[in-house]
């Protein structure tokens, strides 16, 4: 049974790492982040903020969560301290998501999980991707036969997919869980009753988005109450977020799918602006779907993702597929990574789609022999001219056009492993900051339709990736756990838009190539090419390399990216866990002197 609340005993056993947060206090480390979402009178919240400010790891003995709230950890690990397993912390770290970071997750979108099971050494693989509602068309996003514009298809029931998080957070519970169900609520509906403190980064997305958040009356009277933006540090209280958590704790996701709920989500996307075509029947057909992870040898590991619907585990390892002979010598110089990320990209928008709907070469895309190939176009001193995509095999021939996608970076990554060496990388979104802004049961509705292609084909070629009814649209997220001799080493993923490819890629390299711990490799500065132009992290020392890289042919774009890693390395010494420091998640521990 899982505590509600934290025990005294749960705080002392963070001891050890109380001494970087007196040091920060005393002035000998630097400063913890103001947000006033992540300010604590918690010791082991404390510790773990002062760790991340100071760039240090957070190390841990038994168990690790690291996860994009201070309040979404504490309740996960909670659930750890008590023996719960790593589904189990996932399933209350993600109701707690839900309510403090709506912007980026919640009830009302999808995700994707990796778990690897430390009794059967197998990476398992779970999609709770949106699906398509079956009156949808191929020409749904299109008016008088041309697409219509981004933000008009956004925002409304139109882009609202049968979510996926309920289904993705029962399923899970119910393969790998211990911790009695309705428990693991306990701590969102508790905060959801007494309110949350509104963190920087929330009153700052809600004062840029009041606009589009005020075309829905729900969304508008939670967050624009009295027509006046919610602030940062404002108390922000949700108790009908509370009672459909009650809903789910008590009745499964039934209630969700079947009942109350699903009948509310229904209702507010036939009645939103531009209504969607969401019906009950839609969400009572939905199901969680078992894939077959993706797994690519690298420098001695294995590295485990996501396959499709999402391109994330496939590009992934594509690239590092590419890059293997470099990072065999130590080093990946910014422009093999740079071209290396484009080819994937460009085989990404090619052929990465929904594989219930088309045939999609997962086999040939990594292909050692057609890796080599490609690979074999870095070899150049100079950036690619052009780039186009590659002719994997298929079982039998097919023909898609190319389509680019416009991902946008609003989601959340949890990474958690639990005291019986089970782990668990889940990436989960609504899609678009906010979503389609239509809210329901005090959550926020996906508008993951939005990542389907817009057009149906091109040049009279049919699209891999357009909208079909029941279908899942492609993903770029990347949940991913890294083997070694068959156990986990590394368990991480981010948020990011189509980014979230290469952030991870990069993270990866970072730690297993450069050898840098898991909190310097979630903070290396950005460099992100995905479809020509090399993303630069401004403020950072990637922006200083614009000059060197548009010397070798690179187009450079410097601008804020803002991805959210957060990862968790096993190794002989226990964990150590890293938290982005763009955003204000944290990583917390069992102490290594914890019992």
């Amino acid at each position: 049974m899982v505590k509600a609340g934290l025990s005294a005993a749960f705080a002392l056993i963070f001891g050890a790492q109380f001494v970087m947060a007196q040091q920060v206090a005393d002035g000998l480390a630097p400063e913890m982040s103001t947000d006033v979402a992540v300010m604590t009178e918690n010791p082991a919240l404390r510790a773990a903020q002062a760790a991340k400010a100071a760039g240090l790891p957070v190390r841990g003995r038994g168990w690790m969560i690291a996860v994009a709230h201070p309040l979404a950890a504490e309740a996960g690990a909670q659930v750890l301290e008590n023996g719960g397993t790593a589904a189990d912390a996932m399933v209350s770290a993600q109701a707690v998501l839900g309510l403090v970071e709506p912007q980026s997750s919640g009830l009302g979108g999808g995700a994707f999980l990796v778990w690897y099971d430390a009794a059967s050494g197998t990476v398992t693989t779970l999609d709770g991707r949106e699906t398509a509602p079956s009156a949808a068309t191929p020409r749904l996003f299109q008016v008088e036969g041309a697409p219509m514009k981004f933000f008009d298809a956004v925002v409304g029931g139109l882009s609202v997919g049968v979510p996926g998080v309920p289904g993705l957070m029962a399923a899970a519970h119910g393969r790998w869980g211990r911790s009695d169900w309705a428990e693991l609520f306990a701590p969102a509906i508790r905060i959801s009753e007494d309110g949350f403190t509104v963190s920087q980064r929330l009153g700052a997305m809600v004062a840029r988005d009041s606009e589009r958040l005020a075309t829905h009356p729900a969304t508008a009277a939670y967050f624009l109450p009295d027509g006046a933006a919610v602030r940062a540090g404002d108390l922000l209280r949700n108790p009908a977020y509370a009672r459909s958590l009650r809903s789910l704790a008590d009745e499964g996701a039934d209630a969700f799918y079947r009942g109350a709920v699903g009948a509310e989500i229904v209702a507010a996307v036939r009645s939103a602006a531009r209504p969607g075509l969401l019906q009950p029947a839609d969400l009572a057909n939905y199901r969680v779907k078992e894939r077959t992870a993706v797994c690519m040898p690298f420098i001695g590991y294995e590295v485990c993702g996501m396959g499709p619907p999402s391109s994330g585990g496939v590009s992934v390892a594509q690239i590092l597929g590419l890059v293997s002979g470099h990072a065999e010598e130590g080093r990946v110089p910014d422009r093999v990574l740079g071209d290396a990320t484009r080819l994937a990209f460009a085989d990404r928008g090619r052929y990465l789609a929904d594989e219930d709907f088309v045939p999609v070469p997962v086999a040939g895309l990594l292909d050692p022999a057609y890796l080599a190939r490609r690979a074999a176009l870095l070899e150049g001193s100079r950036a690619l001219e052009e780039v186009s995509p590659g002719m994997p095999e298929f079982d039998h021939a097919w023909l898609w056009a190319d389509h680019e996608g416009r991902a946008l970076p609003s989601t959340t990554h949890i990474s958690i492993v639990d005291s019986y060496g089970n782990a668990l990388s889940m990436t989960s979104s609504v899609e678009n900051a906010f979503g389609s802004r239509v809210m329901a049961g005090g959550f926020l509705l996906n508008n993951q339709l939005t990542d389907f292609s817009f057009r149906s084909h091109q040049n009279g070629v049919p699209i891999a990736n357009r909208v079909e009814p029941g279908k899942r649209p492609r993903s770029s997220m990347a949940p991913t756990i890294v083997l070694k001799d068959g156990a986990p080493v590394l368990v991480i993923g981010s948020p990011g838009g189509s980014r979230i490819i290469g952030y991870v890629a990069e993270a990866i390299l970072a730690h297993l190539v450069d050898g840098m711990d898991v909190q310097q490799a979630v903070s290396v500065p950005h460099r992100v090419n995905r479809f020509g132009v090399f993303d630069l992290e401004a403020g950072t020392p990637a922006a200083e390399q614009a000059a060197n890289l548009e010397a070798l042919g690179f187009e450079t774009s410097v601008r804020d990216l803002n991805s959210g890693l957060h990862a968790i390395a096993i190794g002989p010494d226990g964990l150590t866990g890293g938290a982005d420091p763009r955003r204000e998640g944290i990583a917390l521990g069992q102490s290594p002197g914890g019992q």
